[in-house]
């Protein structure tokens, strides 16, 4: 029995389009499927466009690995396609004594992921590079960039076509079944068959996988979505560099990042929800105030303004620590060709090349490209 395509992506968000991109230029039939209107319209554009260093992820997590790796994949990316970005570098800042004893771990725990440019600045150093700033000592994070993500994720659609992959959109996926030559998928009306399938949607990958035939629900880790709102002001930065706090728990906190024309941004905030919801309520910006002035304290009254909100797929870990990114394949699951990713969440879009490397390479082991 043939099969009408090789392979089918379903969403098309940086990380579907970054697997559906690797595998097109390595020669592969690849068809991309997106539920919307357009590709990425959901968690790959609600976020801080951040090009993250690896810092805070737990030693030998996928998360370390993809992002230490990909950040480099994705400067030398951006020069070669010339897509905007800036590698601004980020300040990790304390704010009182406790916090500083704290760098030296933070440090120490970067390096342990292979992140080994940060540096300590005093107070004073700091602040001389950033006058707007207060903060008792800092880490200079100078691999940390800002990426304008919506022109990386059309440079990857202009590499999936130019090599003869195709999406398509408005074509929300159905359902899944296994065949003798992979599955039959049924999309937006259509029906198709192909040898690999590859759930790469985000918010959607418990229901995508929810629809595919045989698939054990065991499979199927527990979604727990999280929101993040963002607040701007119509003052221009008084930033160069990011601005992060210490981190306290399992949110980096609320920090200041930039776009590529310079508008500062303030979050984001952490909000556990039960439904996808992307409203700002303007009153979330009661407590920014607080959060911000620890390091800002010249921030004016009434001056912070709703931009927008992002949603986390975030998976449940079993002990309650941080989940890691799950990347399951037939060696887990059973059902040859398939492969979910679950809980892609941030660093995703700093390690898009890396993952669907991965990808690429799990297909490649599993005989199946």
């Amino acid at each position: 029995m043939s099969v009408d395509v090789e392979n089918i992506v379903i969403g098309a968000g940086v990380i579907g389009l970054a697997i559906a991109r690797s595998l097109a230029t390595a020669g592969r039939d690849v068809l991309l499927l997106e539920r919307h209107r357009q590709f990425g319209e959901e968690t790959s554009a609600r976020n801080s466009e951040v090009i993250h260093a690896g810092i805070y992820y737990p030693q030998d997590s996928l998360k370390a690995r993809f992002c230490t790796q990909g950040k480099w994949l994705l400067y030398d990316y951006c020069r070669a396609r010339h897509i905007p970005h800036s590698n601004c570098g980020k300040l990790i800042v304390a704010t009182n004594e406790e916090e500083l004893s704290m760098l030296d771990i933070l440090a120490q725990k970067a390096a342990a992921n292979g992140v080994d440019d940060l540096r300590f600045l005093s107070a004073d150093a700091a602040m001389a590079m950033e006058p707007a700033l207060f903060c008792t000592g800092a880490l200079l994070s100078p691999s940390t960039g800002i990426i304008d993500s919506h022109q990386l994720m059309l440079a990857y659609l202009g590499e999936i076509e130019d090599h003869g992959g195709s999406l398509a959109l408005e074509s929300v996926f159905e359902r899944a079944t296994p065949i003798r030559e992979g599955f039959d998928v049924s999309a937006g009306g259509m029906t198709l068959s192909c040898r690999n399938l590859i759930n790469s949607t985000g918010l959607y990958a418990q229901e995508v996988a929810g629809q595919i035939i045989g698939l054990s629900p065991d499979h199927i880790p527990e979604r727990e979505i999280v929101k993040g709102s963002y607040f701007t002001m119509t003052k221009r930065s008084p930033f160069s560099h990011l601005i992060y706090p210490m981190p306290k728990s399992a949110s980096l906190g609320t920090h200041v990042t930039l776009d590529m024309a310079g508008q500062i941004r303030f979050g984001p905030d952490q909000e556990w929800i039960d439904h996808i919801d992307y409203d700002v309520d303007p009153h979330r910006a009661d407590s920014f105030y607080e959060a911000i002035r620890r390091y800002f304290p010249a921030l004016p009254d009434d001056s912070l303004i709703p931009a927008y909100s992002g949603i986390r797929p975030k998976i449940r870990s079993t002990d309650g620590s941080p989940a890691d990114f799950c990347i399951s394949d037939e060696r887990t699951h059973g059902l040859p060709g398939l492969v979910n990713l679950f809980g892609m969440e941030s660093p995703g879009l700093t390690a898009s090349l890396s993952i669907s490397a991965h990808v690429a390479g799990i297909l490649a082991e599993t005989d199946r490209l």
